[in-house]
């Protein structure tokens, strides 16, 4: 059976790290399969006007493309060029659940991601999507710094 650990990356250092740290995990692990997955931040909080809404579509198109073609597909393949097998989701929506999501869905044993960079009052008000992974998550997560 192979075991699959996810890897949230949001296009930072920390995300780095985060692939580093699952590379290591992999690397022990005789059967290991890499999921690179990005969570485009969508919140159903955000009003939109008609107009926007018209054009909804084609920006989050848009956005999947942007975030697979520069954080994704380079990790990925940089993953299967490094003799892992790995391969890239990218999704709209709220980063801890999605990522969780993910990871219920394909069967992951583990996420792995880069602490939080939220800060201020976004932080106090809604925790960061690290905190709230961690603390809602159906697997364990490993915070890398």
């Amino acid at each position: 059976m192979t075991t699959k650990i996810v890897i949230g990356l949001d296009g930072t250092e920390t995300g780095e790290r985060a692939v580093e740290f699952a590379k290591d995990l992999a690397n022990r692990i005789d059967a290991c399969e890499l999921l690179v997955a990005y969570v485009i931040e969508w919140s159903p909080y955000t009003f939109q006007t008609p107009e926007e809404n018209a054009q909804r579509h084609k920006r989050r198109e848009e956005e999947v493309q942007l975030a697979t073609t520069r954080v994704v597909d380079p990790a990925v393949e940089a993953l299967k060029a490094a003799g892992f097998s790995a391969r890239g989701i990218v999704r709209h929506g709220d980063v801890a659940e999605t990522l969780n999501d993910i990871t219920v869905e394909n069967g992951g044993s583990q996420i792995v991601v880069g602490r939080s960079s939220a800060d201020g009052i976004k932080k106090r008000i809604f925790g960061s999507s690290t905190q709230n992974l961690v603390m809602h998550a159906d697997v364990p997560v490993t915070v890398v710094n």
